[in-house]
């Protein structure tokens, strides 16, 4: 054998006894593991609950009973009254802007003008063969009677001076629609083109809003269908003014229920003289049904799920996620009453409970929230460490 061939032998050997070695220390540790799980109390076999999958992390909360005002709170979106996107009807080269962005314009008022050469040559032409069949019609009309021309062509005459009016009245308005008006008083917004621009119909131009009255789309749960009704007082707040209330009422409720959320949707006006609400503003409202503020558990949206019609929570019980099924009632900013399936105490969770993973029985692990230590939860490694210093030092201090 050559020297060669025995220095590959003995590195085989070295490998083969290092990898015996990796699997017996790995072996080792993996009984001591189970073994200590297995003394654990609850350690059964040892292993993570749920059959060896870790805890799932979720944040929850727990439920208290909270008071509530009267009436229905809910949030909603402003809308304004009347929007419209001003579009031309004829392609054209604008000639003039007639407005500053983001002012005030009044009904009918000019806001672009298109270029008019060929719609005002084409009205210029129409006019003038309308003139001329109408001389036409109006001498044969005298002929025939003097039985010197024939009675169709009396008809023919006459049927041309109409298809004239009508050719006329066509040009006229084509030359008006090169003109492009306010169709209502409002709030024009940030045009999207210059003078000078060929447009083609239908293209966007300009925003046209008006904000007086605005109104403001929100929903209400179907159990308070009852209590809903049109002309009812709202007032609402936004976060640009939070410290200011605007009432108004409702002006219409949709007759179909969503059948997703089960809830029915409405919309009220709201005076806004200066200007000051926007479309687009969220805004936290509270409709005045008539009823006396109370108390009772809430619960955060965020917690709720649905399958179907039924509503549902996952809450945690032993350290364990639990479906339980609920009722609501009231729907508060941020939070629904729940009047059937939970009560003051019961720990909801609000977060990680749509994982597809989630499921009756999985073991859970509640996180602390932010800047929140965590109850129950095992100290930190400094702090478990302590006592076995402290009993360390007192065989010291003994011996002096």
């Amino acid at each position: 054998m050559t020297p060669r061939m025995q220095d590959r032998k003995d590195f085989r050997r070295r490998a083969l006894s290092a990898s015996v070695l990796s699997v017996s220390l790995l072996l080792a540790a993996c009984g001591g593991k189970g073994d200590a799980a297995a003394g654990a109390p609850g350690g059964g076999e040892g292993g993570p609950p749920g059959g060896g999958m870790p805890p799932m992390p979720v944040e929850a909360v727990t439920l208290k009973t909270e008071k509530f005002a009267g009436g229905l709170q809910t949030v909603g979106s402003l809308r304004a009254d009347e929007q419209v996107i001003v579009r031309p009807e004829i392609a054209g080269r604008i000639q003039r802007i007639n407005f500053t962005e983001g002012g005030r314009v009044v009904a009918g008022q000019p806001l672009f003008t298109l270029d008019t050469a060929t719609a005002q040559a084409a009205f210029n032409e129409a006019k003038a063969n309308l003139e001329n069949s109408r001389r036409n019609e109006t001498r044969s009309k005298d002929l025939v009677a003097q039985k010197l021309i024939a009675a169709s062509e009396y008809d023919r005459l006459t049927a041309q001076h109409v298809v004239d009016q009508a050719r006329l009245e066509s040009a006229r308005t084509t030359l008006d629609k090169m003109t492009l008006r306010a169709p209502f008083a409002g709030h024009i917004g940030l045009r999207n083109v210059s003078v000078g621009e060929f447009v083609e119909a239908g293209q966007d131009l300009v925003t046209l809003v008006r904000l007086d009255p605005i109104e403001v789309d929100f929903s209400a749960p179907e159990s308070a269908l009852g209590k809903l009704q049109e002309g009812q007082k709202i007032s609402i707040t936004v976060d640009a003014f939070p410290n200011q209330v605007f009432a108004g009422v409702v002006e219409a409720i949709d007759p179909v229920i969503d059948p997703t959320s089960r809830s029915a949707k409405l919309r009220a006006q709201i005076p806004n003289p200066d200007g000051r609400l926007r479309p687009g503003q969220f805004a936290k409202l509270q409709l005045d049904t008539g009823g006396a503020g109370g108390e009772g558990v809430l619960v955060p949206e965020q917690a709720l799920l649905q399958d179907g019609n039924v509503r549902y929570v996952y809450t945690v019980v032993d350290g364990k996620a639990h479906r339980v099924e609920i009722k609501t009632g009231l729907r508060v900013p941020g939070k629904l009453q729940v009047t059937e399936g939970l009560k003051a105490g019961d720990v909801v969770i609000t977060s990680g409970q749509t994982k597809p993973i989630m499921h009756e029985g999985l073991g859970v692990q509640v996180m602390p929230s932010e800047g929140a230590p965590q109850q129950g939860a095992p100290q930190s490694a400094a702090a478990a460490n302590k006592p076995a210093q402290a009993q360390e030092k007192q065989p010291a201090q003994s011996a002096k």
